[in-house]
């Protein structure tokens, strides 16, 4: 692969890094909700759709994970 395809690959997984810490900070401000429900309300409408959430969130980025994998051996690194 030549220098010019690396560094735009380069850009493209610098831009998934960014996109995944702001999906984890999503995730945690989706958590810390999740956290705050009342005992009484766990099990919920809101808790379990916060809980789907969480784990929708948690999925995208781990496949921002492996997508970025992918881009590291393409580059050769």
């Amino acid at each position: 692969m030549n220098r010019e395809r690396r560094k735009n690959l380069r850009g493209i997984a610098d831009q998934l890094e960014e996109l995944k810490a702001s999906l984890e900070e999503l995730q945690s401000e989706e958590e810390e909700y999740r956290d705050n429900i009342p005992g009484n309300m766990q099990g919920s409408e809101r808790y379990e759709a916060a809980e789907e959430a969480i784990s929708n969130i948690e999925s995208a980025v781990s496949s921002i994970e492996e997508a970025c994998s992918y881009i590291e051996e393409a580059i050769g690194e």
